[in-house]
């Protein structure tokens, strides 16, 4: 499914948040007192807001990598192509296609929202193919499926104005997971809906741009302006056993290039571990030693009190 450029025609100041307006590939804030501009890079809009951003717009009209490297070096083509992955995704793939079925309900068009976007997420391919949905993969990074670019603490769109908004692994790279979800909310409609999926047992990745992990109720409290619809384990305890091995074995090592050298031989005896969480993924053990969790609800009025938080827990101890 093409983009819908027509999306562009609704942004909004990153800053102030009043209406902008494109002209010679530069989108100018309408309100007097803030006037701020913002770059088009390859026609991708860059709608970051420096004062409350760890991202600078000089970033991205200089196209240096920030969170994603589209640049693979050959041990990691290499790595991609033989050596088998430890992790795995059991619950995307089923999850998204409930998501997809509660957003055609009506069997109108839906604006949807991607939050770290730059790729495609496991288990959303159905999404593209959708005639019926208008989606917006956005990120801080450009990738072969960004088209446009912002920081999730300050959403470039107007309030009430998606059908969904998805969150692509993302909430463990922000500074302020919380403003963040703040932030998802306004952009949706009424009881529009959202969807997440979140680290808890991974070790880090993505470097210097990793911040937060969240056990099952952590990630709730997040959401605690969402009804649930449905949560639990995404990825098991297996997949988190396979990355503490390989990252126990790393930290032996000092350097970049000896953890590289490293990677064949933790993926080829530790790989297996993950398919355990075909077996495993819904029993409560897994609920409390999870790889990564996921959330879906609708937007709320009502919030989530931490006392009512504590019956939701649904674990093993």
């Amino acid at each position: 499914m093409p983009f819908n450029k027509d999306i562009f025609n609704d942004l909004h100041c990153p800053n102030c948040l009043s209406k902008l307006i494109e002209t010679e590939k530069i989108f100018k804030c309408q309100n007097s007192n803030c006037f701020k501009e913002f770059p088009v890079v390859d026609g991708i809009p860059i709608l970051i807001d420096e004062s409350k951003s760890i991202f600078h717009i000089s970033d991205f009209l200089d196209k240096q990598t920030t969170t994603f490297d589209l640049q693979e070096n050959n041990i990691k083509t290499l790595i991609k192509n033989i050596i088998p992955s430890i992790s795995i995704n059991i619950k995307a793939k089923s999850n998204y296609n409930r998501l997809l079925t509660l957003l055609l309900k009506n069997n109108r068009q839906v604006k949807v929202l991607v939050i770290g976007g730059s790729i495609l997420g496991e288990g959303i391919e159905e999404f593209i193919k959708e005639p019926k949905l208008t989606l917006v993969e956005s990120d801080v990074s450009f990738g072969p499926r960004t088209k446009i670019i912002f920081d999730a603490h300050s959403i470039p769109f107007p309030n009430d104005y998606f059908d969904c908004v998805i969150l692509q692994a993302v909430l463990e790279h922000v500074v302020d997971p919380y403003q963040c979800i703040r932030e998802v909310h306004r952009v949706l409609k009424k009881e529009a809906l959202v969807y997440a999926e979140t680290p808890f047992i991974q070790q880090v990745h993505m470097g210097k741009f990793d911040f937060h992990r969240f056990t099952h109720l952590g990630h709730r409290r997040l959401f605690r302006e969402f009804s649930e619809i449905e949560s639990g384990a995404v990825c098991g305890s297996g997949m988190a056993l396979a990355w503490a091995y390989s990252h126990f074995i790393f930290s032996f090592f000092k350097s970049k290039k000896a953890k590289g050298l490293l990677i064949p031989f933790t993926r080829f005896t530790s790989f297996f571990w993950k398919y355990f969480d075909y077996l495993t993924i819904n029993t409560p053990g897994t609920l409390d030693s999870a790889s990564g969790y996921y959330f879906m609800g609708r937007k709320s009025d009502n919030v989530l009190g931490d006392r009512e938080l504590l019956k939701q827990y649904r674990g093993l101890f």
